[in-house]
C-alpha cells in the first residue's frame, strides 16, 4: 500500500489513458486537463482502456513517484464520468488497488497460484 499522508488527496482521472505515459507526461495531462498541480502533493490515478491496469503518480515534496499495477484478472472498477477528475478517499483506494470494488468493498478474485 502507498503511505499516503494525511491531508492528501486521491484524484481518478475519469476516462482511459495511455498506459505508456510516464510521470512527465501524466502530470502534464493532470496540469493542462485536470487543471491541478501535479507538484502538489496529491495522488492521481489513471486507468488503461482494458482496466486491468492502474499509474499513479506523486510528487512527494523531494521527488517525483511512479506507481502501475496490473490486476491478473478482473477489471479496476472505474467512474463512468469523462472529462475531468473524481476525489476519493486513501481507503477506498486501497480497495481499489486490491481489486476490490471501492464503492461497495466485496472481495473479487485472487490468484491460487503462481504462474
Amino acid at each position: 500500500m502507498i503511505p499516503v499522508p494525511t491531508g492528501v488527496r486521491v484524484w481518478l482521472a475519469t476516462g482511459h489513458w495511455d498506459m505508456r505515459k510516464g510521470y512527465a507526461s501524466l502530470s502534464v495531462l493532470v496540469q493542462e486537463m485536470l487543471k491541478l498541480d501535479p507538484h502538489g502533493g496529491h495522488l492521481f490515478v489513471f486507468r488503461g482502456r482494458r482496466g486491468d491496469r492502474l499509474k499513479i503518480i506523486w510528487h512527494d515534496g523531494y521527488g517525483a513517484c511512479l506507481f502501475s499495477k496490473r490486476l491478473e484478472r478482473g477489471r479496476f472498477i472505474w467512474p463512468t464520468a469523462t472529462g475531468g477528475a473524481i476525489a476519493i478517499s486513501a481507503a477506498q483506494l486501497g480497495y481499489m488497488l486490491e481489486g476490490i470494488d471501492w464503492r461497495a468493498p466485496q472481495h473479487t478474485w485472487r490468484p491460487q497460484i503462481a504462474g
